[in-house]
């Protein structure tokens, strides 16, 4: 299939907080959220890791 599973890392206290899936054909490339960071206590921008 072409959804996989993909992990979100804080950019600030690099913790892995948020797990997702994403279409690999359509976003080949890295991507970024904006979403709440519990440890930071704050948005901030979560990126995904490999």
């Amino acid at each position: 299939m072409a959804r996989e599973l993909m992990i979100l890392a804080c950019d600030e206290c690099k913790r892995r907080n948020y797990t997702t899936t994403k279409n690999k054909r359509k976003h080949p490339d890295r991507q970024s959220f904006k979403k709440y960071c519990p440890f930071c206590n704050k948005h901030v921008t979560h990126k995904e890791t490999r």
